[in-house]
């Protein structure tokens, strides 16, 4: 029986999170799947954690205190009454009442915990009705999964990514809950290194890119204590997903007062910070009404973004937002690259007030949710000639004013679960290593600036199907179009090519021959007709 236990027990925790939805089947709808889930998990991790410092405890012979909460939160362990705990919930979940037993359980421990205020489900499971039988199995299958062999502790981010690609078709898309897979957070850590100061997420779904932040302090010898942390989510489930996978890691951050839309109702309006990191739902229609938002002063000095593609005004918000030296990594659909109308002219006078530092072009299939490629945005309000120190590493940034670095990263990656792809641990050194070369590169000759210099340094940047350092002049003959395609060097590719002209003549043609196929079906159907057989 022992060794049947501990063959459960390997399992991978999606399996096992697979199992434990499909006991809910015919009672929940699969869009609450990952809440009632989530809501179990933390209850289980957090009592995981609580029973092992209590272990510690006793092992060092404090036995006294296993009761005390203060020798719990000076560790960064939630302290536990024992109608919260995880054995207790067990024992009861015969009961008819469970519901309200998980329900109180949960609402002690917002009670007792200040950094978990407004985090957890308010009387959800005694609002679901969900059978006592089936959730009693579902108590049973979490009862299985060890919370604490994740060494990374990334539990919720995990489970709500694994879920919301399960249920992508039914809830995922067109809502804009997108989880940012870790590879691409690291990556963009790694590239604008938010070791101190404020880092600001606009739409930070389940606090992911925040986790990965500390990560990256963490893995540099920093201080987490040295960061500050504000961000805003507007789907009041996933706000509440963010605090609480924040807070069992011992995270503190200002995501406002309330689950609140970031256009609308901004609840970081003064905030200047030095670091942003944002993946923001892509191609928003519809964002603002005709008469809204027209004189907001995020948008100030620039054109009002269209109401028909929020995209531009995500990218507006954040610039608006960087501090005076603040630097900006964000994720966007390929097509703001090079839209018309408000967007070219907000476009390029992003380019021409030199804000615009770097754009990678990423691998497809490397979200959950849509297997579309993307671009990652580098936004620099300081170019100028500086002194960082990043944990141990001193680096001296040199004028890199009036240019763009320009990186395709599609032939990166590896695959990750059969069907996706992530970067790997060399893929993402090799970028960053590149970016900021890049960035510490001397373009000066002879104590001055000059042309010649600026070329040689380009030339230095320019690998064909990897990357480009385009200026400002070769970035205006390209009609401040910013597709790496028209300007990174393709060995396999005729360079008189253009690209956008191309897709546009593939499109045009792949409509006409849907067209003839569709006059070929109909023409079929009649002579079917006229020899006296229907089809249906």
């Amino acid at each position: 029986m022992a060794k049947k236990a501990n063959e459960k027990q390997e399992k991978p925790i999606e399996v096992s999170l697979w199992e434990s939805a499909n006991k809910l089947r015919g009672s929940v709808e699969p869009s609450e799947y990952k809440h009632v889930v989530l809501g179990l998990i933390f209850l289980k991790f957090v009592s995981d954690k609580f029973e092992e410092h209590r272990s510690k405890l006793i092992a060092d012979g404090k036995e006294k205190y296993v009761e005390m909460p203060e020798f719990y939160n000076m560790s960064n362990v939630f302290f536990l009454e024992e109608i919260s705990r995880w054995n207790y919930i067990k024992e009861k979940a015969k009961q008819d009442d469970l519901a309200l037993i998980i329900d109180t359980a949960l609402h002690t421990i917002e009670k007792n915990n200040k950094s978990l205020k407004g985090a957890l489900p308010d009387n959800y499971f005694s609002r679901l009705g969900l059978e006592s039988s089936k959730l009693a199995s579902l108590i049973d299958e979490i009862s299985e999964i060890n919370t604490l062999k994740d060494k990374e502790q990334d539990i919720v981010g995990r489970v709500y990514e694994y879920f919301l690609s399960k249920f992508a078709l039914a809830e995922g898309k067109g809502k804009g809950e997108f989880y940012t897979p870790k590879s691409i957070v690291n990556l963009i850590a790694e590239m604008i290194e938010p070791y101190k100061g404020i880092i600001y997420d606009p739409a930070c779904g389940s606090g992911g890119m925040f986790v990965q932040s500390i990560k990256f302090i963490e893995s540099h010898h920093g201080n987490k204590r040295e960061v500050s942390i504000y961000g805003q989510e507007y789907t009041n489930t996933t706000y509440k997903l963010a605090k609480m996978n924040l807070a069992i890691r011992g995270i503190s951050a200002n995501l406002g007062a309330k689950a609140a839309n970031t256009f609308s109702d901004d609840q970081h309006k003064d905030l200047k910070a030095d670091y942003i990191m944002a993946n923001p739902p892509f191609n928003q229609k519809d964002w603002r009404a005709e008469d809204e938002l027209i004189d907001d002063p995020r948008w100030r000095g620039y054109d009002v973004p269209p109401k028909s593609n929020a995209n531009y005004g995500w990218i507006l918000n954040m610039a608006s937002k960087l501090s005076e030296n603040g630097v900006a990594g964000f994720i966007l659909a390929n097509g703001a690259l090079s839209g018309g109308g408000e967007e070219y002219k907000i476009r390029r006078k992003l380019i021409e007030n030199d804000l615009v530092e770097a754009i990678l072009v990423l691998p497809r299939n490397m979200f959950y949710t849509t297997d579309i490629s993307v671009t990652l945005w580098i936004l620099n309000r300081n170019k100028t000639q500086r002194t960082v120190q990043v944990g141990d590493e001193i680096r001296n940034y040199r004028h890199r004013k009036g240019e763009i670095l320009f990186m395709d990263l599609r032939q990166m990656g590896e695959p990750f679960e059969k069907k996706f792809t992530q970067f790997s641990i060399e893929d993402i050194r090799r970028v960053a290593a590149t970016y900021h070369d890049w960035q510490t590169a001397t373009i000066e000759t002879h104590g001055r600036a000059s042309q010649h210099g600026r070329a040689s340094q380009r030339e230095v940047f320019n690998i064909p199907e990897y990357c480009y350092s385009a200026s400002h002049e070769e970035v205006e003959a390209k009609d401040f179009s910013l597709v790496p395609s028209k300007y990174i060097a393709f060995k396999n590719r005729d360079e008189n090519i253009d690209f956008d002209e191309k897709m546009k003549t593939l499109q045009a043609e792949f409509k006409e021959l849907l067209q003839a196929e569709e006059q070929s079906k109909l023409e079929l159907i009649k002579v079917f007709k006229e020899l006296g057989y229907g089809i249906e």
